[in-house]
């Protein structure tokens, strides 16, 4: 029987969005729908103080803001869109169309015909998320989108120059300098300026979702995303530093994100729980990863490897982590999850920002029943990953770490530092830090 060690203070809502976030987006998308540019005008002034005389950027500005980015952060961008843009592509040439005369003179056939037009949200504000360009762009062009518009904020009127260059070079037809409820609106129902578009991507806040649960149907969306989780599943043989990097490392996504252990061995659920508390006072982004730990972590004692399996089957994580003596077994026997990561030369970090599978992932159970983001998302589905070279994991860390900093990610980057210093042998300040704490 499974013990837990450590239980999370706060259960993690699955419901509805709250009373007030359902009505302030109600209320915005109706004005929208009423009035069109005007009210969009009136929104973005008040939520952003931001009010251009266009909100698509022309050509120009594009390239303006592409050369205020340092030359390395768009070295990287391209990189990491070109292993999203190499998955994508090996997703797309799996769907095959089909004509088969299956009884003499009866012929069944299938087409897989792109959707028109895609909106594609990039947030922005503290963690400005070039990589969701990067998953949901590229993605939708692989998939054959004659028409991809991408909307992000500009808070305080600040051109979000490295959000731009991404965007434009995964080849978006249209930018938008639009944030929260107003791009979503704009996008789905369209105004005098912003065409509507058939279907909306792309992460965001608690209205920004709340925004496409109400338009859905009218247009068709990714998912109904909820806060980032992480489960790791581990035997004895896993490093309790290593995975408390990767625990904090989706933590720090958000006060509200659950970051779950499961292990069949009491002296790493007891060394993971003392050592999240050393590298907590090292963690620039601890006042929201502390949070997250002391309100949605969980430590949990299973007596067998399968009860593990069934353990995380039930919690149905966005991300599953397997540091385990055997980590194809539990590729075998795991159903639930949104995306697998086997190995600890594989974190859910490169995941979320360069090694090429889809970061836009089912939550709050969901992968129950579906898969994430993929090409036949835009098309009228889970991935796993395995880093099994330390070389090439190092070589991935490295990337991470820039790609990562450039996002404001720190506990990201410690992931990818953390693998290359494995194989270096040179460990940055922070990890002996927290080593030697």
């Amino acid at each position: 029987m499974a013990i837990y060690i450590k239980q999370a203070a706060k259960p993690s809502i699955a419901g509805q969005s709250s009373a007030s976030v359902r009505e302030t987006v109600e209320s915005v998308i109706a004005d929208i729908r009423d009035r069109g540019d005007e009210a969009v005008r009136e929104y973005s002034e008040k939520f952003d103080r931001w009010s251009p005389s266009s909100f698509r950027l022309n050509a120009q500005q594009i390239q303006e803001a592409i050369a205020r980015v340092p030359a390395q952060t768009i070295a990287d961008i391209r990189t990491a869109q070109e292993n999203v843009r190499r998955f994508a592509e090996l997703q797309r040439d799996s769907l095959k169309d089909f004509e088969a005369e299956v009884q003499p003179g009866v012929f069944l056939g299938q087409k897989n015909i792109p959707v028109n037009a895609v909106g594609a949200y990039i947030p922005g504000g503290r963690y400005p998320l070039l990589a969701s360009a990067h998953m949901t762009i590229v993605t939708a062009k692989v998939a054959g989108v004659k028409r991809v518009a991408a909307a992000t904020p500009a808070p305080n009127g600040v051109i979000p120059d490295a959000s731009i260059a991404a965007i434009h070079l995964a080849g978006a037809d249209e930018i938008y300098l639009l944030g929260g409820v107003q791009a979503i609106a704009s996008l789905a129902v369209g105004t005098e300026s912003v065409p509507a578009v058939d279907v909306i991507v792309g992460p965001g806040n608690a209205y920004v979702a709340e925004a496409k649960r109400q338009l859905f149907g009218e247009v068709g969306i990714d998912l109904f995303a909820g806060p980032t989780e992480v489960l790791i599943l581990t035997d004895e043989t896993a490093d309790p530093f290593l995975t408390v990097v990767d625990l904090l490392s989706q933590a720090e996504h958000g006060p509200d994100s659950p970051a779950v252990l499961v292990t069949t061995s009491s002296a790493v659920a007891e060394a993971v729980i003392d050592e999240v508390d050393r590298q907590l006072v090292h963690l620039p982004t601890r006042d929201v990863a502390g949070v997250a730990w002391r309100d949605h972590g969980e430590v949990i004692l299973a007596d067998s490897l399968e009860e593990a399996y069934e353990i995380s089957d039930k919690y149905a994580s966005e991300h599953v982590q397997v540091f385990t003596r055997d980590v194809r077994h539990a590729l075998e026997n795991l159903t639930n999850y949104g995306a697998l990561f086997l190995g600890e030369n594989t974190c859910v970090s490169y995941g979320d920002k360069i090694i090429g599978t889809n970061h836009v992932l089912p939550t709050r159970l969901a992968s129950r029943y579906t898969g994430g983001l993929w090409v036949g998302k835009f098309l009228k589905t889970v991935t796993y990953q395995e880093v099994t070279n330390p070389e090439a994991s190092a070589e991935l860390g490295v990337l991470l770490g820039r790609a990562a900093r450039a996002e404001n990610f720190e506990g990201h980057a410690r992931s990818g530092d953390a693998r290359a210093a494995r194989v270096s042998g040179v460990w940055p300040e922070w990890a002996l830090s927290n080593q030697t704490a």
